[in-house]
């Protein structure tokens, strides 16, 4: 563990207003780049995926429970396994109280390659609200490369091909099976958008605990602490 070095409240104050006009200059980036991200064209989508949920079959229009807006969560959880990936676990871990995307006419759901009838009871072992649905069946994992398999679609993860991956020094990324990340939709009447998706680190961008421990001194301690399912900690 690293200690700060102890310095007079007069140094703190200038080291932070130092820091603080980094932090703005970061936040107005952040700030240009979700309005780009506003203004990103979209992608009329044509397939008709059939997903699974605990009430029955569902269309993609279905996932959105009649609002405009639709976060998808691409959810690792092989249907070989017994439980969800631990990181995306966690990331789903900060999505909170689902009032407050609903009243900005937002959904939020998880869709993952693996039965529900696992999903299911992983699902209220954790304790989550939001909706989850199994795409076991359907091309939607393949479409949107959460599921690789060179078999059924080239491989590409992120936007990028296996190749550009491996050369990046990014092999495990073009590894077969489950990969994570996040798609956004919208809904113009009957008409589904597919309008953005970001794959690996980019759905970081909704962990809260992230945030909060980048705000510490000793910070996300990812070298330290064994990511887990939250009630798996000792």
């Amino acid at each position: 563990m690293s200690i700060p070095r102890t310095v007079s409240a007069a140094e703190w104050v200038a080291a932070r207003k130092e820091l603080q006009a980094a932090e703005e200059d970061a936040l107005r980036a952040l700030e240009q780049i979700a309005s780009r991200r506003r203004e990103m064209p979209a992608v009329k989508i044509e397939k008709e995926y059939v997903f699974e949920g605990a009430d029955g079959k569902a269309s993609l229009l279905d996932l959105f429970e009649g609002r405009t807006q639709l976060i998808v969560q691409h959810f690792m959880f092989d249907p070989a396994w017994d439980e969800g990936c631990p990181v995306c676990s966690y990331q789903a871990d900060n999505v909170g109280p689902l009032a407050h995307l609903n009243s900005r006419n937002t959904t939020y759901a998880a869709v993952s390659l693996a039965p529900i009838s696992k999903i299911e009871p992983f699902r209220q072992r954790r304790g989550w609200a939001f909706p989850w649905y199994s795409s076991q069946g359907s091309d939607f994992n393949y479409d949107f490369h959460v599921t690789l398999d060179e078999s059924v679609i080239p491989v590409e993860y992120n936007f990028r091909t296996a190749q550009e991956l491996i050369d990046m020094g990014r092999p495990w990324a073009a590894q077969p099976g489950e990969h994570g990340g996040v798609s956004v939709f919208l809904r113009d009447d009957d008409t589904v958008l597919h309008t953005w998706s970001g794959y690996g680190q980019m759905a970081d961008l909704f962990c809260e605990t992230d945030i909060l421990l980048d705000l510490t001194p000793l910070g996300r301690q990812d070298a330290d602490v064994e990511l887990r399912h939250h009630d798996k900690y000792v």
